[in-house]
């Protein structure tokens, strides 16, 4: 057997292993493990949520309650600022925004425990694969992200699709919709809060609805989210700002409301 030959058998088999990996990890096995699972950050091999088709109507274009603010009406970025306190770079049409490789844009004003709608459409063109179609994120506090993708037939490392707790809890299903449609999130956020002394008192807690599906009811927080791995709490005010991501994708989002959760027995209602 000729070295030319023994060396085409070696990289076609590197290359087939490497496809071999990728159609069957999805992701990794060499990240921490996420707390209280037997699960490694972005595991591959974590189980696939099953697929659920929303109804064809839920909450699009639902009208903000009385006592919401409106982020974003279609019209302008009054309420947002770019990165650096910059102007806002993304382009504005009809009644949409839509990213423009331009960076993340963030609110101006900060909010506390809330309830947020917020409507978004994955580019209609499908290209790329996994993580590199239609990725986007909501990033609460610049903290917590609830990520966006095109997980319509787009298989991903679970904690990576729609709708995840990035990098700590997949969804309870996949409810997207196709490449193109406009989706909503409808999200409930509660802050963990520490004490004077830096000690934490309080979990924090999310529930998401994507296309009127539940995708995680009250599920507690892990620490921040960031890609590999899971960033330890440190105390931090009981509010601040949402962040949209730019990841390269031309993302749309409209029809983005927020409003306060209150307290029972309390009806001074207000973001702190």
């Amino acid at each position: 057997m000729t070295r030319k030959f023994i060396l085409s058998i070696y990289t076609l088999g590197t290359v087939a292993s490497v496809l071999a990996a990728e159609q069957k990890g999805l992701g990794y096995n060499d990240t921490p493990l996420v707390p209280g699972t037997k699960w490694h950050i972005h595991d591959g091999d974590r189980p696939q949520p099953r697929i659920v088709k929303p109804g064809e109507h839920f909450s699009q274009k639902a009208d903000p309650p009385s006592d919401a603010v409106v982020l974003f009406n279609g019209k302008d970025f009054s309420k947002w600022q770019g990165e650096g306190g910059k102007e806002v770079k993304w382009k504005l049409e009809d009644d949409f925004m839509e990213t423009t490789k331009t960076g993340r844009i963030r609110t101006k004003d900060e909010f506390g425990d809330f309830q947020l709608h917020i409507e978004f459409a994955t580019p209609s063109k499908v290209e790329g694969s996994g993580q590199g179609r239609g990725n986007n994120g909501v990033n609460i506090f610049g903290r917590y992200e609830i990520q966006v993708l095109d997980s319509y037939n787009n298989p991903t490392y679970p904690d990576g699709q729609a709708g995840a707790i990035y990098g700590q809890t997949p969804p309870l299903v996949n409810a997207s919709k196709g490449p193109g449609e406009w989706q909503t999130y409808d999200i409930v956020f509660e802050t963990p809060r520490w004490d004077d002394s830096g000690k934490q008192t309080k979990p924090g807690y999310v529930t998401v609805l994507h296309n009127g599906v539940i995708l995680h009811n009250r599920r507690e927080l892990l620490g921040g989210t960031t890609h590999r791995a899971i960033v330890p709490f440190k105390p931090h005010p009981p509010h601040g700002y949402l962040e949209l991501y730019e990841h390269g994708n031309p993302v749309r989002f409209r029809n983005i409301w927020i409003r306060p959760l209150g307290e029972y027995d309390n009806p001074n209602v207000s973001f702190k």
